[in-house]
């Protein structure tokens, strides 16, 4: 009987805590371009698309790789420097996998950049569940993938990189990022939103290499139509010339809230 009563009351207390995480805050860290560290309610740490250490736009007291913390999952949109970033650096220190394309992760497998076990393998439309609660889908993006990497003499060279994806992120209080990676407009976007129905979306606004701002304006009101918007991959060069100003006015009068932020802001939701 008192084993029976204790069962009970481990079970209570394991739903309870199962409870209070669900419930927790879900905390996005911008460090500029596409990279963000994502913090679950959970608290699982989600690094995405990491371009830290060379990014033009991260705030210098950022730019210190020890100050990421502990990370749990690594993921990467496709093989740019800007995107692939300080990844493999992130996921060998903290034994984090780290899922990107499958084409890309192989290359890297291949290479002798990565153990087998930071590089599994995935595709668009597959979904794996790295934590209790937590959900991840990779979703197609329209753009491109290579990269760029020393070979075995120190020389640059470039490397395929499977495909570009984006990624749709369940947390364990049921709120959907849509981090859409570098991407033009596609069709499919509707169906995106219609299927996943994110709450935020991390929109490229750049332009030049990807959508600007009438084009992503264009994605999130017509298309997509989630509850808010973060702009990013801006600025960054010359070339990313679009800014959330134009973006705002693009979108006009609508319900999507945009989020205010700079690189190296911190937002709770």
């Amino acid at each position: 009987m008192i084993f029976r009563l204790l069962g009970i009351a481990v079970a209570a207390c394991l739903a309870f805590a199962g409870v209070a995480s669900a419930q927790g805050k879900t905390e996005l860290l911008w460090y500029s371009q596409a990279g963000f560290k994502l913090t679950t309610p959970g608290g699982k740490v989600i690094i995405i698309d990491p371009w830290i250490m060379g990014g033009t736009l991260t705030p210098p007291d950022l730019k210190d790789l020890s100050k990421v913390g502990k990370v749990d999952l690594v993921l990467v949109t496709h093989g740019h420097g800007d995107h692939l970033g300080d990844a493999l650096e992130i996921a060998k220190s903290n034994n984090a996998p780290m899922w990107a394309p499958a084409g890309m992760n192989q290359q890297l497998l291949t290479l002798g950049k990565m153990p087998a076990n930071l590089v599994p393998r995935m595709n668009k439309g597959g979904t794996i569940q790295p934590f209790p609660g937590v959900k991840i889908t990779m979703t197609h993006a329209e753009h491109s993938s290579e990269m760029l990497l020393k070979d075995d003499h120190g020389k640059d060279t470039t490397y395929s990189a499977g495909e570009p994806v984006g990624f749709i992120i369940e947390l364990e209080n049921g709120f959907k990022i849509y981090h859409m990676g570098d991407t033009g407009v596609f069709g499919d976007m509707k169906w995106i939103g219609e299927y996943y129905k994110p709450d935020l979306v991390l929109v490229p606004i750049g332009g030049h290499f990807v959508m600007d701002p009438k084009d992503a304006a264009f994605a999130i009101k017509d298309l997509i139509k989630p509850k808010m918007a973060w702009p990013m991959h801006y600025a960054s060069n010359p070339m990313l010339k679009g800014t959330p100003a134009e973006f705002k006015a693009a979108l006009g009068q609508t319900t999507v809230q945009v989020i205010d932020a700079k690189p190296g802001d911190k937002k709770e939701f």
